[in-house]
């Protein structure tokens, strides 16, 4: 009976959170449904073992349910809006917001060209309107933990390029802290050459891998 109910709980869960995916067209259960089905499914099996009698079961089951279903559903629809505000305040100005659907964790990717001047750390003037954007947002959903990283390509020497990825990702940092965002959340780390994203042989991969990306994580819990 425990079993049943649960999984019947479940599956109502997902069947009213299913939705398309605005960015890919597709029909999908959010994550924050996935989240409280998982707290639907503990809350129930937890309620149900504290009734005396078949009815009190039930009835405690629904109310576990409940809330387990509310605190398990927390985290992931805290980094649902979360990208979904940045995904509306980042369109068009050329940013790529990518979320991996394993960890949750939200990645903004900034190329080179439209965030510094040749071979600067400061950054550009007519991007400041697009980090106080970002800043607007992470400023709203502070729960999470930020590491701002620069990445160069492979000319030049490694020492230049460790230094400049390393200044350029403090830039961007200092930046968000200037706008409002509490410095403790935020690491800034500098890779050089060492993680391209695409080929350093052609000049459209090299300009791929002269980047900012700032890396969002999840709270570890809500």
């Amino acid at each position: 009976m425990r079993i049943r109910l649960a999984s019947a709980l479940v599956a109502a869960v997902a069947l009213s959170a299913c939705t398309t995916n605005p960015y890919t067209g597709e029909r999908q259960v959010s994550k924050a449904a996935i989240g409280a089905g998982i707290g639907v499914a503990s809350g129930a099996a937890i309620g149900y073992s504290t009734g005396d009698n078949k009815q009190e079961r039930k009835e405690a089951a629904l109310k576990g349910a409940a809330i387990g279903g509310v605190a398990g559903g927390g985290v992931g629809a805290y980094m649902d809006y979360q990208e979904k505000k940045l995904r509306d305040r980042l369109a068009g100005v050329g940013v790529g917001v990518q979320r991996d659907k394993a960890t949750g964790v939200i990645t903004l990717v900034m190329p080179g060209n439209i965030t510094f001047a040749t071979a600067q750390s400061s950054v550009k003037a007519d991007f400041y309107p697009v980090l106080d954007g970002v800043a607007d947002v992470l400023k709203e959903y502070n729960k999470t933990t930020l590491v701002v990283s620069g990445h160069t390509d492979n000319v030049g020497r490694d020492d230049y390029n460790m230094k400049l990825s390393q200044d350029r990702a403090n830039s961007v940092a200092q930046y968000l802290i200037s706008r409002g965002v509490a410095g403790g959340r935020i690491k800034a780390v500098g890779y050089g050459k060492s993680m391209p994203v695409a080929d350093n042989s052609t000049e459209n991969g090299r300009a791929q891998n002269r980047r900012v990306e700032i890396r969002i994580d999840p709270p570890a819990n809500m």
